[in-house]
C-alpha cells in the first residue's frame, strides 16, 4: 500500500499526553485501534485501561464505535492534506466491574426503622 494512502493519529490521554503519532491503513477498524492503545499504554498513569472494552476514542465530538474503519472516521478530515489526525482517548471502567463496587459500598448501610405509638 502506497505511504499517501495510510492515516496518521495520534491519542490525546486524560493527561493531556500522547501516544503515538502512528500509521494507520483506512481499513484498520477502531477495535485495532484500541487495541494498540492498551499495548501501547503509559506504565506509570494511575489509570489504566484492563482492556479495550474500557476505552472509548472520540473524534470530531464523537463517540468511535468499534466496527467503524479509519476511513470512515476521518471522512470530516478529508480536507487535510497528511496531517496528524488527533483522538481522544477516555478510560471508562466496565459495567460489570462498577455495579460490583456499588453493592459493595451499599453492604455496609443498615438503615433502623423504628415506630413509637403515644
Amino acid at each position: 500500500m502506497p505511504d499517501e494512502d495510510l492515516v496518521e493519529l495520534k491519542f490525546r490521554l486524560y493527561d493531556g499526553s500522547d501516544i503515538g503519532p502512528f500509521r494507520y491503513s483506512p481499513a484498520a477498524t477502531v477495535a485495532m485501534l484500541k487495541e494498540r492503545i492498551v499495548s501501547e499504554w503509559p506504565k506509570d498513569k494511575k489509570i489504566a485501561p484492563k482492556s479495550a472494552n474500557d476505552i472509548k476514542l472520540i473524534s470530531a465530538g464523537k463517540i468511535l464505535e468499534n466496527n467503524k474503519t479509519v476511513g470512515q472516521c476521518r471522512v470530516p478530515f478529508g480536507e487535510l492534506p497528511r496531517g496528524v489526525i488527533t483522538m481522544h482517548v477516555v478510560v471508562q471502567p466496565s459495567v460489570t466491574k462498577a455495579k460490583t463496587e456499588k453493592k459493595v459500598d451499599e453492604a455496609p448501610k443498615k438503615t433502623v426503622c423504628s415506630c413509637t405509638i403515644l
